[in-house]
This record gives structure tokens, sequence and C-alpha cells, in this order.
């Protein structure tokens, strides 16, 4: 049995988003066996980027507006410059990280996604990174801000770029692990 059979994971993201940050940990946590719904503003294709390049198009499951935090077990939400700066002026997103956050569950954001964060005001006392240009942001708000690879803050995951990957997926999976285990208790 996969080790991540039974989780639910809630990808939210829309156009502009940094491709890798969000094609690599979504097939990882499927490949580990959990179920993943990416959701997005419509349910047309959004388009990622690869640094300065077009990257992939993806469709989404499903839509942000249609979304219950009850129905999933963590959020990831992936960076890129224009993807957290559309989906922070979205009500209903920033309700969603807010409800995530609130009911303990794994909330883990990448790169520039901690913009969210701070819309919906839960990074204060927390200690969390960043892509370099979110981090005044983010201690604006309140956030003891390090530079590393990922940080573990509660039910609250952090990481800078896409060369973070790799721990922020190990992060994500221990923390639904350990998540998941506390439900069975």
């Amino acid at each position: 049995m996969a080790e991540l059979a039974q989780a639910r994971v809630l990808m939210i993201a829309t156009d502009g988003f940094e491709e890798s940050e969000l094609m690599k940990p979504r097939q990882a946590l499927l490949d580990a066996g959990a179920k993943v719904t990416l959701a997005s503003l419509t349910t047309d294709p959004i388009r990622g980027e690869s640094g300065a390049s077009k990257g992939a198009a993806i469709t989404p499951d499903a839509l942000v507006a249609e979304m219950d935090a009850d129905d999933f077990d963590a959020l990831v939400l992936p960076g890129g410059v224009g993807n957290p700066d559309k989906l922070r002026l979205d009500r209903r997103t920033v309700e969603l990280v807010q409800e995530f956050f609130d009911d303990g569950k794994v909330v883990a954001a990448i790169c520039h996604a901690p913009w969210l964060l701070v819309e919906a005001d839960i990074v204060d006392g927390k200690r969390v990174t960043s892509w370099p240009s979110v981090r005044t942001d983010l201690a604006n708000a309140g956030a003891t801000v390090v530079d590393e690879e990922v940080v573990v803050d509660g039910n609250l995951i952090t990481s800078r770029k896409p060369d973070d990957i790799p721990m922020f997926v190990d992060a994500i999976k221990s923390l639904l692990i350990e998540e998941l285990e506390a439900a069975v208790e």
C-alpha cells in the first residue's frame, strides 16, 4: 500500500504558476498514493511558467469556489509570481487557506505562494521562509523569516524556490503521515 493512500490533498493554482512547483509536488504526492485535486478560479487550462519562459498547461479538476477544507487533509500552494498575486485577490482562496490553517491541517507554500499566507493573516508569530522578494511582506505580517530550504512550524510548511522542491515534498509527506496516523489513534 502506498504511504499516503488515505491522503486527500488540494492544490490551488492559476495562470502564472511556477511549473516545477506545481508539477513535481503533485506527481510526488500522486506517486505516494495521495488523491490530489487541482482547483483554480476557472476550469479552463492554466499555463505555468518555467523561469521567464512559458511553461506547460494543465486543466484544473475543480473550481476553488466549490472546494471545502473538510474534504481534504492538506493544502499545497505552488509559487510563481503571477499565480499567488492573482489568487490573493480571490476571497474564497484566502478563506480556504485560513480554514485549512485553523483546522490544523497541513498548509504548504513555496516561493511566492507565502503571499497567500500573508493575505490569510496566518503568519504572525510563525517561522517561515520564501522567495527573497516576499520576505519583507512576511516580516511586516509578523513572521520570523529565515533563509532555509524548508521550514516547518506547526502545520505550516514553507520553502524558498524550485531547488528546494525535494525537501518541500518530504516535509509535506512527513507531516501528512503524522496527521493521518494521529487521526487513526
